[in-house]
């Protein structure tokens, strides 16, 4: 009786669930049927297997890097990786010739190929390494080939043909995809985050389809999704589908570091329980994870844990990382980039910095965040539901994923600190046991007079946080769609006093709607309770928020609401030694302080020259932020002085080459300061001239939102501010030429 290769793999995995040899013989004497051929196959395919288990059981130990990195692209070569000869470029396989090599991973070689008959084509063909062309892999690839045919999707790559060469060893024949990795694709033409996230629906799609016809991908990143062009539209193909699944399993003692690599995968795109290769069965929510380490990609130029720190760590690490390690939410790994990085990332997504750290927050945060989640069963249930937030999000719709609750992170810090908790859950016990029964008595009857005035005020605070909720995303729809009057009229109505994502990103747009119409008292309001609520987020934002306060409140004429804001800014951020403390002194010292503020200021002007000389010393320095700290340095010395320094701080600022308007303004008028108190006053005059002629050309253009590089609507004020306060200093010409002699 003849038996298919289903038949054989069936067999085998029936057999190895048998513990005991004598157990193995005897089934296998009873269900080959005197097949002697095929009982001695498998016999050789279980001893092997049980070495393979010993083996990998003690690479787990030591190895700490072996990890299959996916496809790279390499030269047209005859030879492989480790120099044994390969399929010669011009060699047929099966009704397919060779005509060059085109990508290269852990499991197999890919190949350009041309098929001739029945129909003429070109695809692409993977043939599997030496060393893994087991006869269990290569059933396993007649089983994976079959159920890959079921799918039909057209951001699929197709599975056409699958066999065997020669010399036995297995080959996959696919649709050949013309195209580049998605990031890369991205960033070549600055996408900016929507049409980013219009692709990344197709892929979920793709998934979602292979996930129905029972496919799971195990290796999904960017080397795996190509974008090619269709009639001038981008479309998404997921390549590779499958194929790892097919080369997983338990191989022979030759093909171990190979099958080893496969199971692990790439490490910065696989989940928890990929990397805990404990025997947890992998099932479709860790190409959940996946996707969610490919949209954190997407957004932000990088993955949740950094490749190469991963690779550097060793396995038990890299495998604790995975595990345990929460990620940063992607709009705060934004505001860890130093400037040009942060600069460059937000331009391949045509938007500025704080614009997209902006679009970043709230409802992209959490659902990326709800991808990544360890446990599983707190990930999307399918690609689909991903897919769905996704676009309920595009449509300035409500989006289902969530921050954890409280108790969620508390249950999290409980198992992170069994030990301490468990002590401190004993003494509890003894003490509560202490109190006596007449104790536990008298609490459960207080709590019984209480429970219904906490249900009734918990129904209560529920309905309203319900009602706050959706009024701020009415209002939210508003400002996107730019009816600010009408959200702006809404949002006075609306109490919103507590930290909100939503809420930061609402005032925020209304305050400089206001500011730009010249409606300063009203802008102060806002952006003064955007002080409030915005308490969420890093310094980064944090700080530029304050920049927009602090003219504001000048502005609108509430100079002691200003001096308070400026000195609650110091108390918060003035002990920080990150990039923003030159943003600390100019939101200080808009206005003269007194010595008691400068004093406080000290340590901050100190972190900033550090700062300024490290970036100097640098390869590449970052002159756009290192002209704005000497014109935050210039204003330091003014204020407390050092006229000498003001001026050459603010010469060295507009010695920089990419010119910014505002900031050159700026310079200009603090070079007129220090050259009249010097008794200069010709040359404070033609430095004030160019300060006023720029200033002049932009208001009487009127505000606009602005950019990073070309300066925003709260620099200009900021510069305006200081022009006022040179101009009482200096007086008309007419005057200076009656003085008396």
């Amino acid at each position: 009786m003849k038996h298919s290769m289903q038949d054989e793999e069936a067999l085998f995995e029936a057999a190895r669930q048998l513990k005991s040899g004598g157990q193995r013989e005897a089934f296998l004497a009873q269900a080959c049927a005197g097949d002697l051929e095929l009982q001695r196959r498998l016999a050789e395919l279980l001893s092997a297997d049980e070495v393979a288990d010993k083996f990998l059981k003690s690479a787990s130990r030591s190895a700490g890097s072996l990890f299959a990195t996916g496809w790279s692209k390499i030269s047209t070569t005859e030879t492989g990786a480790s120099g044994v000869p390969d399929e010669q470029v011009g060699k047929r396989i099966g009704p397919y010739k060779i005509l060059q090599r085109i990508g290269e991973g852990g499991g197999g070689v890919v190949y350009m190929a041309e098929q001739e008959k029945p129909i003429s084509r070109r695809v692409a063909l993977k043939v599997i390494k030496l060393g893994m062309d087991t006869k269990s892999v290569i059933a396993r690839f007649d089983a994976e080939r079959q159920a890959l045919a079921l799918m039909e999707h057209p951001n699929i790559a197709r599975v056409l043909d699958a066999g065997a060469t020669g010399a036995g060893r297995p080959y996959f024949v696919m649709e050949l995809v013309r195209g580049v990795r998605i990031t890369e694709y991205c960033d070549q033409n600055n996408l900016d985050t929507r049409r980013r996230l219009a692709l990344f629906i197709q892929i979920c799609s793709a998934i979602q389809h292979a996930h129905q016809k029972g496919i799971i991908h195990r290796d999904i990143k960017p080397s795996n999704i190509l974008v090619t062009m269709h009639d001038g539209v981008p479309v998404p193909k997921v390549i590779d589908f499958g194929i790892a699944k097919a080369i997983e399993g338990r191989l022979t003692e030759q093909t171990l570091f190979t099958a080893y690599e496969q199971i692990i995968g790439t490490p910065a795109y696989m989940s928890p329980e990929q990397a805990e290769m404990s025997g947890l069965d992998v099932d479709t929510r860790s190409d959940i994870y996946s996707l969610g380490v490919l949209l954190y990609e997407l957004l932000t130029g990088r993955t949740p844990f950094d490749a190469k720190e991963l690779v550097k760590s060793g396995l038990e690490e890299m495998r604790r990382t995975l595990r345990e390690r929460e990620p940063q939410r992607p709009s705060s790994i934004l505001t860890t980039l130093h400037g040009t990085e942060l600069t460059a990332t937000a331009a391949h997504r045509h938007a500025e910095p704080p614009k997209l750290i902006s679009t970043l927050k709230g409802d992209l945060d959490w659902i990326v965040m709800k991808t990544l989640e360890k446990d599983r069963k707190r990930r999307y249930e399918t690609a689909n539901g991903l897919a769905m937030d996704v676009r309920r999000y595009l449509n300035n719709e409500p989006v289902t994923a969530r921050p954890p609750s409280r108790l969620y992170r508390l249950q999290k810090l409980v198992r992170r600190n069994q030990v301490v908790f468990a002590s401190g859950t004993v003494v509890a016990v003894a003490l509560i046991a202490g109190l006596g029964i007449s104790t536990r008595l008298f609490v459960e009857e207080r709590q019984a007079r209480q429970r219904a005035v906490a249900a009734e005020q918990n129904e209560f605070a529920l309905r309203q946080k319900s009602e706050l909720r959706e009024k701020i995303t009415q209002i939210a729809l508003m400002v996107s769609q730019e009816e600010y009057a009408d959200a702006d009229d809404l949002l006075a109505k609306t109490p919103l006093d507590q930290p909100s994502l939503e809420g930061a990103v609402v005032l925020r747009a209304l305050g400089e709607w206001h500011a730009r119409q010249d409606r300063w008292p009203q802008a102060a309001n806002r952006l003064k309770n955007l002080l409030r609520v915005d308490d969420i987020d890093g310094p980064d934002v944090e700080t530029l928020d304050c920049l927009q306060c602090g003219p504001a409140l000048i502005e609108a004429g509430d100079l002691a609401g200003y001096d308070q804001f400026r000195r609650a800014a110091v108390a918060k951020y003035g002990n920080t030694n990150s990039p923003v403390a030159d943003r600390v002194l100019k939101i200080a010292l808009l206005l003269p302080g007194d010595q008691k503020l400068l004093a406080s200021l000290a340590p901050v002007a100190e972190t900033t020259e550090r700062t300024f000389k490290a970036d100097e010393d640098d390869s590449e320095p970052d002159s756009f932020r290192a002209a704005w700290q000497c014109v935050s340095l210039s204003l330091m010395d003014y204020r407390r002085g050092d006229y000498t320094g003001t001026a050459d701080w603010a010469k060295r600022c507009l010695a920089y080459p990419d010119f910014n308007a505002p900031r050159a303004a700026t310079a200009h008028i603090l070079l007129a300061l220090a050259y009249w108190q010097q008794g200069r006053q010709p040359q404070a005059r033609v430095e004030l001239r160019q300060g006023q002629d720029a200033v002049a050309a932009r208001f009487t253009e009127g505000l606009d939102h602005g950019s990073a590089p070309n300066g925003f609507w709260f620099d200009w004020v900021f510069a305006r501010i200081l022009l006022r306060e040179a101009e009482g200093l200096m007086p008309p010409v007419t005057q200076i030429e009656q003085a008396p002699q």
